[in-house]
């Protein structure tokens, strides 16, 4: 990682809650998506990723812990609120 410029991210030993949210989104991205196909190219595999984040995850997709609304519904909701 340090060749690459990227400094890594580590908590104390234990700590389980550290990278949940984001293990929890690239196990939906896998289950969900990219676990049944099969990528030509490198740009193929971005904008089918791309795809399902801005047009599936985010405005439809319901969250459990977001009171089963989409992260796009919540956010409208909290700003009536």
């Amino acid at each position: 990682m340090a060749d690459n410029g990227v400094t890594c991210s580590m908590s104390r030993s234990g700590n389980v809650w550290d990278n949940a949210a984001m293990e929890s989104f690239f196990s939906s991205l896998k289950t969900e998506r990219i676990g049944r196909r099969v990528y030509r190219t490198r740009d193929q595999a971005k904008a089918d990723v791309f795809d399902y984040i801005e047009r599936f995850y985010n405005p439809r997709r319901r969250h459990s812990t977001l009171g089963y609304l989409s992260p796009i519904d919540f956010e409208k909701q909290s700003e009536v609120a």
